[in-house]
């Protein structure tokens, strides 16, 4: 897929953002949306996604932009505090030769702490009581 690829409505995350898909979301306003991976590497690894139809962050409204790094920055501490992780790792990746899966423009929030290691990336789906109450905890640090 090229960056210039046109935006696909029907992508597994603007269906999310109608409602058509499930996501257990730990953080939502007019902009953007936060939601757990469903196939995480780490246990508490978060999505933040803009309410904008952008496949990559070339696409991707400036006044957008802005929204997603600011809830990013938002949600990231309170995964960081929920999970008990002295640190943390944001990933966005753009086109499928960088690994990107879902082309709705997206921000990977990665709890880290020494000995944690990651598990590969959309292979493995989690367990849903888990990440429900992962995602509990993390609301309840916003």
């Amino acid at each position: 897929m090229h960056l210039t690829t046109p935006y696909d409505d029907n992508n597994i995350f603007a269906k999310i953002l109608r409602d058509e898909a499930p996501a257990i979301r730990v953080y939502e306003d007019e902009m953007t949306l936060a939601f757990m991976d469903i196939m995480p590497q780490l246990p508490g690894h978060v999505l933040v996604i803009p309410k904008s139809p952008a496949a990559n962050l070339l696409t991707l409204p400036p006044e957008y932009t802005q929204a997603m790094m600011l809830t990013t920055q938002k949600v990231a501490r309170a995964v960081q505090k929920a999970m008990d992780a002295p640190g943390f790792m944001i990933a966005q990746l753009n086109g499928a030769e960088a690994g990107q899966t879902v082309f709705h423009i997206h921000m990977h929030i990665l709890p880290r702490r020494d000995g944690l290691e990651f598990k590969l990336h959309a292979r493995v789906l989690a367990d849903m009581d888990e990440l429900q109450t992962i995602a509990a905890r993390i609301r309840a640090a916003l």
